[in-house]
């Protein structure tokens, strides 16, 4: 494949924030709409964000499939595709949204909840603290590796009271398509098998940027949520 253009490892954080905030607006547009409400199903609300993207944001490409997720079906990790369920009153709800805007790859997560339930709504908050954890993590062990950072994701999870759903907590992100980059496909996760520094440049010598993905779970399995971002400095 054709190595991207050289840029300077600032330009290239600079351009992925971009990509984020306008990934960022787009989800608080979808909120805006009231496209989330009880009554519609997971794929009509997946329908009408592929529109509202195209329409309003000039989104022609998603660097991985549109994901909505309600009740029973948050449990369910990316890779998956539980049959399509109808949100119910008392149902959390996330999207998990991969625009590409020019060439640029974005890649944002957040929960809703449909009703007043107690256990419901701290899950929600408890997603952003547990993000704002693992990244301070991240942030304070410049030697740490995919594997470490996984662990402690799960121990962290574990102490806030809930299960870490994911098979992954997060993944490379960058010039479109980054998942055609050389390397291997598991040294761009955030995962128990990569035992490398995060830290360490990619297969161009570059900077490398994380999405931190948090998947929290019920412990009686009832429920998940779901919140992801870019992972950088403040």
């Amino acid at each position: 494949m054709k190595i991207p253009a050289d840029r300077s490892d600032g330009e290239r954080r600079r351009r992925l924030l971009e990509a984020e905030q306008r990934a960022l607006s787009l989800l608080d547009a979808i909120e805006a709409q009231g496209l989330i409400a009880p009554g519609r199903s997971e794929k009509e609300v997946e329908g009408d964000i592929y529109d509202l993207a195209s329409r309003r944001f000039g989104v022609d490409r998603h660097w991985h499939k549109r994901i909505v997720r309600a009740g029973r079906n948050t449990l369910a990790i990316a890779a998956e595709d539980p049959p399509v369920v109808t949100i119910a009153d008392n149902d959390l709800v996330f999207l998990d949204l991969g625009p590409v805007f020019g060439e640029w790859e974005a890649d944002v997560g957040r929960t809703y909840v449909m009703g007043a339930d107690p256990d419901r709504r701290r899950l929600v908050r408890d997603l952003e603290t547990e993000f704002e954890t693992v990244r301070r993590r991240f942030l304070n062990d410049p030697n740490i590796t995919g594997a470490e950072l996984y662990a402690f994701a799960c121990t962290s999870a574990r102490s806030a009271g809930w299960l870490f759903g994911g098979k992954i907590a997060g993944h490379l992100v960058g010039e479109h398509p980054h998942a055609l980059w050389p390397g291997e496909t598991r040294l761009g996760h955030i995962r128990p098998e990569n035992t490398t520094r995060m830290r360490d440049p990619d297969a161009f010598g570059r900077e490398r940027h994380w999405i931190l993905e948090i998947h929290l779970v019920a412990p009686d399995g009832e429920f998940g949520g779901f919140y992801e971002r870019l992972m950088l400095p403040d």
